[in-house]
């Protein structure tokens, strides 16, 4: 995710408005960053699941975030797919001038994970998973975490499909004057950003997203606010449906559905279950 379409999340709770930073000469280059604003409490937990429509080379579909972070699939200009799990620590551009001792911890990491810092949009931890995710298929990520004094730790998990079991991917811990996980999105991004790009179609379905709140209570998170950056690109779209938020942007979409900042719903289930996975967040096994 770059500088020009990072986007902080304020006030969720309170449905305020989510702030874009794209540049507005973006337009006819990129396709327009779409984006899905949930609210929601202080929260120990956001689960969420994706599948992905249509996608394009050099693209974002970002799944979980809050206000310290982002988690989801990209898939690479060449063409490569992988799991990508952030955590900011700054907002300077460069990833070396934050001191030592306020930089992101890195706490824990798989045995096939990569680690690095990042810079150019904020600086912070970041993390890279390889996985060859398909096209029409359903995909579980949550965003676990726990505070330390002023500090918080944040876990990144993942449900493999083909080993039909939930991953600890990475921990990082950032200063955060020992705040709870809170301002729960998702967006499209398209960061190829060389005019064929904008030409292309992404599209994804999220559903089933639950919050486990930090007095540990099970909440679906059945409201999203549509939002975009400032490219003013107008070919981009969203609606919710049989249980699943929408969103599409570039190539031929056409904004049929909901408009800027429109507050989707999706239906009460009373007979709704909260995900096993939640209860990673306690330490348990699902």
């Amino acid at each position: 995710m770059t500088r020009r379409v990072r986007w902080g999340v304020a006030a969720v709770l309170a449905m305020a408005a989510l702030a874009a930073k794209a540049d507005e000469r973006l337009e006819g280059i990129a396709c327009r960053s779409v984006h899905l604003g949930y609210p929601g409490e202080p929260g120990a937990a956001f689960y969420n699941e994706v599948v992905v429509r249509e996608s394009a080379p050099g693209t974002y579909f970002m799944v979980c975030g809050w206000d310290k972070g982002y988690y989801g699939i990209q898939e690479l200009a060449n063409g490569k797919k992988l799991l990508i799990f952030s955590v900011w620590d700054s907002e300077s551009d460069d990833p070396d001038a934050q001191k030592a001792e306020a930089r992101t911890k890195l706490l824990h990491q798989d045995e096939k994970l990569r680690v690095k810092r990042f810079g150019g949009e904020g600086s912070g931890g970041q993390s890279f998973y390889d996985y060859d995710w398909k096209v029409g298929e359903t995909y579980r990520f949550m965003v676990s975490s726990k505070v330390d004094g002023d500090r918080t730790e944040y876990t990144g998990w993942f449900f493999h499909p083909e080993e039909k079991s939930w991953k600890k991917l990475v921990t990082f811990s950032t200063i955060t004057g020992g705040k709870p996980l809170g301002g729960y999105y998702s967006f499209i991004e398209d960061f190829r950003r060389d005019r064929v790009s904008a030409t292309c179609t992404r599209r994804a379905e999220f559903s089933n997203a639950w919050l486990k709140t930090a007095a540990g209570k099970s909440v679906p998170l059945t409201k999203a606010r549509f939002t975009a950056d400032r490219n003013p690109a107008t070919n981009i779209d969203a609606f919710a449906k049989d249980g699943r938020f929408t969103l599409a942007t570039g190539g031929e979409t056409k904004n049929d559905h909901a408009k800027l900042r429109e507050i989707m719903e999706l239906p009460a289930d009373p007979a709704a279950v909260a995900p096993e996975a939640l209860e990673l967040a306690s330490g348990a096994r699902p």
